[in-house]
């Protein structure tokens, strides 16, 4: 009986995208830290980066996180 066990994180049905093999994958196959996700389908984990993509170009243009003097 092994003393120490594999902890995994996500759940089976729960896909993520891999950054380290460009690849979906379900449920904990690769460590968190190169992981993006979860996401609901295999479908919308393989469009992970353009998703990223969306989200950094809204947050660079809100105009809450700008660090300009305001007048």
């Amino acid at each position: 009986m092994a003393l120490f066990k594999k902890k995994t994180v996500g759940k089976p049905g729960e896909w993520y995208y891999c950054l380290e093999h460009k690849k979906v994958e379900e449920g904990p196959e690769c460590p968190a830290k190169n992981r993006l996700g979860p996401y609901p389908t295999p479908e919308a984990a393989a469009h992970a980066i353009e998703i990223a993509d969306e989200r950094n170009e809204e947050w660079d243009s809100d105009a809450r996180w700008k660090d300009e003097k305001e007048s």
